[in-house]
């Protein structure tokens, strides 16, 4: 009997059928000489502390580091898991052969390779390596089944992964906690999880910190169009008004006038992090709710593989792109042009070398049925995508217009659309940080003369410079791909990919723990560091907890073990060390610094009695608390947050918090 495992039942019950596997049993469907199996996700992890000895159960200082000599993993203690386990224990160890099903991936093969090892299976390993969980994709990929030792390096990058987080996170968390956190606060330290903090943190104080400038723009307004000196910034007021006073009453006169055409490509594909950045700024979706949806919309076969981090399609996908655009029936009106010739192979797109387990996010051709209005909107952003991808460059006409008034010179720029292209499929989400930019860039130029002149209304505006902006979910994304580079060309950014910290599938859940942790907290659409957050990241000395260039180039060698370019051993070894290190610098801290005791975590039946309050507007003695003075500054007022009331001058250090009274 050979029997195939998966991640999830609902993706057992696809191959099932496609096998002929129809009989239900318990656990698992049969039939065809097959028997289907599932995890739910993880069924097993690696072992806790006290189980590799009794004294690592309690905290010591005394008992780090923890390393254990050989790791070990052991089953999730959930009934329900344990009653799966044994099911497919017992399917496994009577098995001829046994092939994974498990999400074509990292995460996907360590979660597979775990069970079938606590299993103890001895028969034949095969992979089913699929992009996509239509019926074509599942028995193309069972004509093309791999032994499992292809994918050794895979597996060992998951496993090194694994536990390059066990050694960190649980000796950090513990030692943090120990040493700074009053024996009652448990400070979480994690590789992508303190980082992570330290760039919202680090963005906290250049906005805190930022000495704001002054300065004075110059500008006239001809044939009702804005045209700024080209002088720049006045530093100050006094020069500003010298040249205002010159330009007064004198007539604006058009001395060139400049056009330049250029092309703008279509827009990449998506891998997951685009995709989660551009569904954050058009329709505010979380980056985990982004996730969520596109695993969705994957698992009702309408798109591709999302946990990838590539933007290319392999050159294979070429000759199966016209069935797909032909399924796309809703976008029949923007297909059809490309349906009747021969769609165009861009470079830009298939490119088998920037491709290694994985595509770029398209979608399948199979239309869609019931889908939720946020499923709706991410499944036509990647169409969409697609879609364009294959339509014409948009061809612009850039213009640039310069005048004089009295030797002071201006100038003016605007773009025009000759060809729309592309455009015409999607429109592109703009950077808020860049809209002025953007709106001025993209303004039409009346028709103008050179020589020509006449009155214009002059005009000296004061300005400050702005600090930097609050992360948004978007940028934090972006930040977290780059190692915390602000890069916006596209190309430099696929460069820099190697070295980003987390994973494109991880990404979204380092952020939830944050929010989970009460490390950062959201207003509106801008992440803020919580006082915990701030303090926690103040007191960490070593760089390599906190780096995120450092913790790229970690995550540079996960990604070099699994091209077998890195040894995975050696990566453990270094880890090790650092630990050691770490502990030594900790330990060694003869100051008396502490980070303050946040709110504590109330019992289950207390949280949920403080969600209905916080409903009511936070409980009955708002409306005798809020706006009063702080009872710990003296400076601030009592403000309302999300789950307690906290200092309005919390920004300026004070800790003061209280619980909603429940």
């Amino acid at each position: 009997m050979i029997v195939c495992i998966a991640e999830k039942p609902s993706v057992a019950r696809d191959i099932a059928h496609v096998l002929g596997a129809n009989q239900a049993c318990q656990g698992y469907m049969e039939g065809n000489g097959y028997q289907v199996t599932w995890t739910f996700g993880h069924l097993c992890c690696l072992k806790e502390p006290h189980d590799y000895t009794p004294n690592w159960k309690p905290w010591s200082l005394g008992a780090l580091p923890m390393i254990p000599q050989r790791f070990g993993i052991k089953l999730i203690g959930d009934k329900g898991i344990e009653k799966q386990f044994r099911i497919v224990e017992q399917l496994m160890q009577k098995a001829d052969r046994i092939i994974n099903c498990g999400d074509a991936g990292q995460e996907g093969e360590l979660i597979q390779r775990w069970v079938i090892q606590k299993t103890g299976a001895r028969c034949p390993v095969s992979r089913l390596w699929i992009s996509s969980l239509t019926e074509e994709a599942i028995r193309e990929g069972f004509s093309n089944l791999k032994d499992q030792s292809e994918y050794q390096s895979l597996y060992e990058a998951g496993l090194s992964r694994a536990i390059g987080d066990w050694l960190l996170g649980m000796n950090a968390t513990r030692l943090y906690t120990l040493k700074y956190g009053q024996n009652r606060q448990v400070l979480s330290i994690g590789r992508v999880q303190t980082p992570t903090l330290a760039l919202i943190v680090g963005r906290y104080w250049e906005i805190t910190n930022f000495q704001p400038q002054q300065y004075w723009v110059l500008s006239t307004i001809y044939r009702n169009t804005t045209f700024t000196a080209t002088q720049g910034k006045y530093q100050s007021a006094e020069k500003g008004q010298e040249d205002l006073q010159r330009i007064m009453g004198k007539d604006f006169t058009v001395t060139d006038i400049s056009t330049k055409k250029g092309k703008e490509a279509p827009p990449k594909l998506f891998d997951l992090t685009s995709l989660q950045v551009e569904c954050n700024k058009k329709y505010s979706f979380s980056a985990d709710q982004t996730l969520q949806i596109i695993q969705s919309l994957y698992e009702k076969k309408l798109t591709t593989y999302p946990r990838v981090d590539t933007t290319y399609l392999s050159d294979d996908i070429y000759p199966k792109c016209p069935q797909i655009l032909q399924g796309l029936v809703a976008y029949s009106t923007l297909t059809a042009p490309l349906l009747s010739k021969k769609l165009p192979k861009s470079k830009k797109v298939f490119d088998s070398s920037k491709v290694t387990d994985h595509h770029a996010i398209i979608p399948t051709g199979v239309v869609p049925q019931y889908l939720t209005p946020q499923e709706g909107y991410v499944y036509d952003e990647v169409c969409r995508h697609f879609i364009a991808a294959f339509y014409p460059d948009c061809v612009f006409s850039s213009t640039t217009v310069t005048g004089e008034v009295e030797d002071v010179k201006f100038k003016a720029t605007g773009k025009q659309i000759l060809e729309p292209g592309w455009r015409v499929v999607v429109m592109p989400a703009k950077q808020n940080d860049d809209k002025d930019d953007e709106e001025d860039k993209d303004k039409t130029l009346p028709n103008f003369t050179q020589g020509e002149h006449g009155p214009h209304e002059p005009k000296l505006v004061e300005k400050w410079a702005t600090p930097p902006k609050p992360y948004t979910e978007a940028t934090l994304l972006r930040a977290m791909e780059t190692a915390g580079k602000l890069v916006k060309d596209d190309s430099l950014r696929e460069a820099l990919k190697e070295n980003g910290i987390g994973r494109p599938s991880t990404r979204a859940a380092i952020i939830e723990t944050l929010f989970k942790r009460r490390y950062i907290q959201k207003t509106r659409k801008s992440l803020e560091p919580t006082p915990t957050g701030i303090e926690l990241i103040s007191l960490i000395h070593e760089e390599l907890l906190k780096s995120a260039e450092l913790t790229g180039i970690w995550e540079k060698k996960l990604r070099e073990i699994e091209q077998h370019k890195y040894d995975a051993a050696t990566f453990i070894g270094e880890l090790k060390q650092m630990v050691c290190q770490i502990v030594y610098q900790v330990m060694s801290d003869n100051s008396n610094r502490r980070v303050a005791i946040a709110p504590e975590e109330t019992k289950k039946g207390e949280r949920t009695k403080r969600r209905k309050d916080e409903k009511t507007k936070g409980g009955k003695d708002e409306r005798t608390i809020v706006g009063k003075p702080c009872p710990l500054c003296g400076k601030g007022t009592i403000i309302k947050g999300n789950s307690a009331y906290g200092c309005s001058e919390w920004r300026n250090g004070c800790g003061w918090r209280k619980p909603f009274d429940n």
